[in-house]
């Protein structure tokens, strides 16, 4: 799920960005809102392709995992393989331009190289196996009447660790933790390379279809149109998806904007005229015959 991240001003003037290509660092941009809240992701061209470029097709997975190398060389993000034979990557600097409130535990494993300390992965940053319903984690326990003395409040690079030292219960027993904003109910980042168990981790129906259809159109024209094209096109498709057109009036419209190839704005008539045109009525041609009483049917005439 994308999320609202922060891009400092500096960034434009840094020299490991100037050192790759545009397309490369549009990606590095739009890796910071697809990241999850340790900065991680699934190193997957094609999953990086359709959350970033759905609307420009004529960049292809090959050409982000030629971003994606050029962002590794740079030293801008990591790519490492998780324990599970999968490959990651992970925005070096994530923690020091990236202030978040409350961040999200990890489901992706933890980098090797940088999220280990003397070999050991770095705490608090990838999720623990959840539990079975219904079972406390040791040294925790939820009470209705507790009394709670909040010890120090430490709020290092936009994350804060609560230290609670002390908790008295109703019943005089003394437990170490106690959480009075309820359990955890686990991180909003789904492991981008596992199936979606709900609507909202899946691709929105109306982006990948709009993005299928364009295609269509690309592959039925004699030479591949100019992307700008291409993206106004990808445009217009998305707005009367978005209306609710029925995508087979959508592909009718498009082939009659690439037989006529008229400005891609008026895609939206040409699907007009495919909904709602009144086909021509057929006429029935009849051969002449001489009538067999020429003075009943010409009369005075002749």
């Amino acid at each position: 799920m994308a999320r609202i991240r922060t891009i400092k001003p500096e960034a434009f003037v840094s020299e490991s960005l100037a050192a790759v290509t545009l397309t490369a660092e549009r990606t590095f941009f739009g890796l910071l809102t697809q990241a999850d809240d340790q900065g991680r992701h699934r190193d997957h061209a094609a999953i990086i392709a359709g959350q970033l470029w759905v609307l420009r097709p004529e960049h292809t997975p090959a050409d982000v995992e030629k971003d994606l190398a050029q962002l590794a060389d740079a030293g801008l993000i990591c790519r490492y393989t998780g324990p599970d034979d999968k490959r990651y990557l992970h925005v070096v600097t994530w923690h020091q331009h990236q202030k978040i409130n409350r961040p999200s535990k990890s489901r992706l494993p933890a980098c090797p190289h940088h999220d280990t300390v003397d070999g050991v992965a770095r705490a608090g940053l990838t999720e623990a196996a959840p539990l079975p319903h219904g079972t406390l984690r040791k040294g925790s326990r939820q009470q209705q009447e507790t009394t709670v003395n909040t010890g120090d409040v430490r709020e290092s690079a936009g994350q804060e660790d609560f230290t609670e030292p002390s908790v008295k219960a109703h019943d005089q027993l003394t437990e170490q933790s106690v959480s009075p904003q309820g359990p955890d109910l686990g991180p909003r980042i789904m492991d981008l390379g596992s199936t979606p168990s709900g609507g909202a981790s899946a691709p929105a129906p109306d982006t990948v279809l709009a993005k299928q259809l364009i295609t269509e159109y690309a592959a039925a024209c004699a030479h591949r149109p100019p992307k700008d094209v291409l993206g106004h096109l990808g445009r217009e498709v998305r707005k009367l998806l978005d209306e609710g057109i029925d995508p087979a009036h959508v592909r009718a419209g498009l082939e009659r904007h690439r037989v006529k190839g008229l400005h891609p704005r008026t895609l939206p008539s040409l699907v007009h005229e495919a909904m709602n045109a009144t086909p021509a009525r057929q006429v029935v041609h009849r051969s002449w015959t001489n009538p067999a009483d020429v003075a009943a049917a010409y009369g005075d005439q002749l």
